[in-house]
């Protein structure tokens, strides 16, 4: 029979080559409480095994949230659900599911400034990572900068491909861009390549009406659209802004 200390130094080493860590970390204690409640070994393999992967799954959470850029200070938990309307309130509990996404489906969010419209996509896009969705948040006037950047220098394909990894790619203040014909070409582009194959969540202060502002050709924007809208929800935050209303709480 193998000797105790070097039963367990051979246990270490094998869970060590396995990479479980975790297991590695715990395995004497939970040894301990099974021998001391009696439980059997099925019961033991499954409480350790669990302990595994539950901590990998908190990591890899914490990786995509990472990879993510989502302004985590924006989760669900801090948004005021209160002060939207119901019907709003029920599209936001079927959304943050993550279901839209197995259907390439869009996301678009109307309002004026200040009605939470970036906190509702932040918190929504939380949502979907910690249920094992892969997201990615860009403010959307850095992101077509770094996209025409990437076409001067011919990089756009791989830049594309590298969003396309993304589950739902998140376009903040649509409505704030409006900068050259070339720049709005990328974005576009962008849109166009997402077409049926990624969810797109979009935050807007200005209604489609307008929008040949961002696009600079009723051509574009039309096909913009439509591309947008052909599979999309769309959820309008007609409320004040919440930082007025923060703002005159604090003068009364």
């Amino acid at each position: 029979m193998i000797p105790q200390t070097e039963r367990r130094d051979q246990l270490v080493g094998y869970l060590k080559e396995l990479r479980l860590p975790t297991i590695r970390e715990c395995f004497e204690d939970i040894a301990l409480k099974a021998e001391q409640e009696s439980l059997g070994y099925e019961h033991y393999l499954l409480e350790v095994t669990g302990r595994e992967c539950e901590v990998r799954q908190q990591k890899r959470i914490e990786t995509l949230l990472h990879k993510s850029q989502l302004p985590l200070e924006k989760s669900l938990t801090e948004f005021d659900l209160n002060r939207l309307p119901r019907k709003v309130v029920n599209q936001i509990q079927t959304l943050r599911s993550g279901s839209f996404l197995a259907r390439q489906e869009n996301v678009l969010v109307f309002g004026n400034p200040g009605s939470g419209k970036t906190h509702l996509v932040s918190a929504l896009g939380q949502e979907l990572v910690r249920n094992g969705h892969r997201v990615y948040f860009a403010h959307c006037n850095l992101l077509v900068q770094e996209l025409l950047r990437a076409k001067q220098e011919l990089k756009l394909t791989r830049w594309l491909k590298k969003l396309s990894k993304y589950e739902a790619l998140i376009l903040d203040d649509i409505g704030y861009v409006q900068q050259s014909r070339e720049e709005m070409e990328v974005l576009f582009t962008l849109l166009a390549e997402r077409y049926e194959r990624g969810s797109v969540m979009i935050t807007s202060n200005l209604p489609f009406s307008k929008w040949e502002a961002i696009f600079k050709d009723p051509m574009t924007t039309a096909a913009a659209i439509d591309r947008l809208v052909h599979h999309c929800v769309i959820i309008e935050l007609n409320i004040p802004s919440y930082r007025m209303e923060q703002a005159k709480r604090s003068q009364e």
